[in-house]
């Protein structure tokens, strides 16, 4: 039978139904897109607003002329403490955009996504282990958390340190309290999972299990100083720097600093002793000490907000780069 003058006709409108739907769909995915990658700009801009807003209350200097001492950051105590009273230390590193104030408070939740008024920041700030001594650099182990962000702020930087060419460009990490300076330098980065509890040890039984300890570290780093291992004995304070990573999931990135005059008398073959206050009193059986709850993980995987943030802003990244390309 032949086919009716109407099939045709028919034929083609659902065609164009179907190319039309198409066509929207896909105006509404971009549009989505947009509206998900203008709303991350936006975030990034209120942060960096909150970060310069902070920058002023430090004055940072150069690299050192031929014959000076290098100095660490200047910082403004009494306008930070009016501002927060949380605040305890400084970080800078030099040649990178690590430069910011350190909180603690009494939990690993209030800074992550907080600045120091109380508003919502979602880089929050940088903030010491609530389990620290504060002001930090008080136990064998400090340790600071920070937001990678894809704009190069927070502890981004210390995540692109995971190639030895980036590694070996930063050779000074300053921690600075209302009264101590520190002038570290990294030993090695390593890689760990969100619920590494390991690395969340502040004080050792004696200094051979800190330097045990420091070693283990040194031994799975993914980059390192050719002579961490030599530096070790002579090292009793550890400063960790964490943020996250995405390389399988989601994961942490750990960079341990050490003072250095501590690295040096290590490898000029001085052992050192942690203090007797920096060490715990040793457990006599484990097995009958009472079970407690985990500590939160402060770098506990992304929110959904974050993930689809994260996200988005690569597709949309990727999906320009394309369009480019075309």
């Amino acid at each position: 039978m032949a086919p009716s003058a109407g099939q045709p006709s028919k034929r083609k409108k659902r065609n164009n139904l179907i190319s039309t739907l198409m066509i929207l769909v896909g105006i509404g995915l971009l549009a989505a897109a947009g509206y998900m990658w203008g709303s991350a700009q936006w975030r990034y801009y209120q942060q960096d607003k909150v970060n310069k807003k902070l920058a002023a209350y430090a004055k940072v200097y150069d690299a050192p002329a031929e014959g000076e001492a290098p100095r660490g950051p200047e910082v403004d105590w009494a306008g930070l403490k009016a501002l927060n009273p949380d605040v305890v230390a400084w970080i800078q590193v030099p040649g990178t955009e690590v430069n910011y104030p350190v909180y603690e408070a009494e939990d690993n939740d209030k800074y992550l996504h907080s600045d120091a008024s109380g508003n919502y920041a979602f880089g929050g700030l940088l903030f010491c282990d609530y389990e620290c001594t504060r002001p930090g650099m008080a136990d064998a182990h400090t340790l600071v958390y920070g937001h990678h962000l894809l704009d190069g702020s927070m502890f981004k930087a210390i995540a692109d340190m995971d190639n030895q060419e980036a590694f070996d460009a930063v050779d000074t990490v300053w921690y600075v309290t209302e009264t101590a300076t520190y002038e570290c330098e990294p030993l090695a980065l390593y890689y760990t999972v969100p619920d590494d509890q390991d690395v969340r040890i502040f004080k050792w039984e004696s200094t051979e299990a800190f330097h045990k300890y420091l070693m283990d570290r040194v031994n799975r780093a993914v980059v390192k100083r050719g002579d961490a291992a030599q530096a070790v004995p002579g090292i009793t304070h550890a400063l960790s720097l964490i943020t996250c990573n995405y390389y399988n999931g989601f994961g942490r990135t750990v960079l341990i600093c050490v003072p250095k005059t501590e690295a040096a008398q290590g490898i000029s073959g001085v052992t050192a002793q942690l203090p007797a206050e920096m060490l715990t009193a040793p457990v006599a059986d484990p097995a009958a000490t009472p079970a407690t709850e985990p500590a939160v993980d402060p770098a506990a995987e992304p929110t959904e907000e974050e993930w689809v943030e994260e996200t988005t802003e690569e597709w949309v990244e990727e999906t320009t780069e394309e369009w480019t390309e075309e």
